[in-house]
């Protein structure tokens, strides 16, 4: 165990290699979910299995022995949900066998078997980055059907027809062996109202669900010195209710901002009202929140766009297209104030 802790404070002193690609990751981890793995010599951490999700294997410290293997079928590509463990006879011949040293990186698509075991004598660092997960058509339709089946009995009242007086008597499983012609007309009618939902899906809304859930998850960006030196958590105050507390510094019209990142924030819609989704405020325990959001006034909504979509160019307060000066600042100190913008320059004390 000495041995062990010894070699897992190396990874503190920068493993040249392995610190170069673990930077390069952890830039946008803040929108993935990574394990680290400590593993002693000699043993094997998992069984063989596949997982539902994307993953990165990025070695830190030591050497760590891999095997990768096809899907067994095609029902197990693309899986919506993580395996059991699977003994070395039910997973056939590796198509991967490779060993990992301290820089490399290994990845694994979703539904892939995979193991790893340590060599007899190093231990293994690695940290594991996972992505993807829940992220296939049938999720984003998983959302879309029962709005567009909503909008749709709203809007036509086809929709909205009685079902025939008589339908438990020819449908259902214990009918389904039947031959009549009543069944014929039925079956026929359903798919032809399901043709018709597809003119109702709200896609775009869609997305924007499954954008509020992903922001959800993320945990707050990971800021470099110098975003973090021209943000909230650099500022020389306290910032409250938009504006700078304790000392005299403020934004000026000439101050150039950005997004801190460019998937930290998302403007979505919930009947009239818009609202902007973000993560900077996000917890690093998961879930632990609600998620963060803002209802915006409609003075901001063309400057929130604007600042979007400017990314990752910074733009000047005053070039903010507001209709007055006042509603530009108000917006720049309320993005400010929650973490969502850095400024070019850090801030100074007046």
């Amino acid at each position: 165990l000495e041995t062990l802790l010894t070699d897992l404070a190396k990874v503190n002193n920068s493993r040249d290699r392995a610190n170069r690609l673990f930077q390069w990751l952890i830039h946008p981890v803040q929108e993935k979910s990574f394990l680290r793995y400590l593993t002693p010599p000699g043993t094997q951490g998992f069984a063989p299995h596949y997982d539902d999700i994307e993953a990165f294997v990025v070695q830190l410290e030591g050497k760590k022995h891999w095997r990768v293997y096809n899907p067994r079928s095609e029902d197990e590509m693309l899986p919506l949900v993580s395996s059991p463990n699977f003994s070395q006879k039910e997973i056939g011949q590796p198509i991967m066998d490779v060993v990992l040293e301290a820089g490399d990186l290994l990845y694994f698509p979703r539904g892939f078997i995979h193991q790893g075991d340590c060599l007899p004598d190093v231990h293994s660092l690695h940290i594991t980055v996972s992505s993807y997960q829940r992220n296939c058509w049938g999720d984003l339709l998983l959302k879309l059907m029962p709005a567009a089946l909503e909008i749709a009995m709203e809007e036509d009242f086809q929709f909205r027809k009685g079902l025939p007086l008589d339908y438990l008597q020819f449908m259902g499983v214990q009918n389904s062996e039947k031959e009549d012609p009543r069944r014929d007309k039925f079956i026929a009618h359903a798919q032809g109202l399901m043709k018709k939902l597809i003119h109702f899906a709200p896609v775009d809304a869609a997305v924007d669900q499954k954008a509020k859930d992903f922001l959800h998850d993320c945990l707050p960006p990971l800021l470099n010195a110098k975003e973090k030196a021209g943000s909230v958590y650099g500022a020389p105050a306290r910032w409250g209710d938009g504006e700078a507390l304790d000392v005299a510094v403020e934004l000026k019209n000439q101050t150039q901002i950005r997004l801190m990142r460019a998937g930290a924030a998302r403007l979505c819609s919930d009947g009239d009202t818009v609202y902007l989704y973000y993560t900077t405020e996000n917890s690093r325990v998961y879930h632990k929140e609600e998620p963060k959001n803002i209802e915006m006034k409609a003075e901001h909504l063309d400057a929130m766009e604007f600042l979007i979509h400017s990314y990752p160019k910074f733009v000047s307060v005053a070039s903010l297209p507001c209709e007055t000066a006042e509603a530009k600042m108000s917006l720049a100190e309320l993005l400010f104030e929650k973490g969502l913008i850095h400024t070019a320059d850090p801030l100074t004390a007046e």
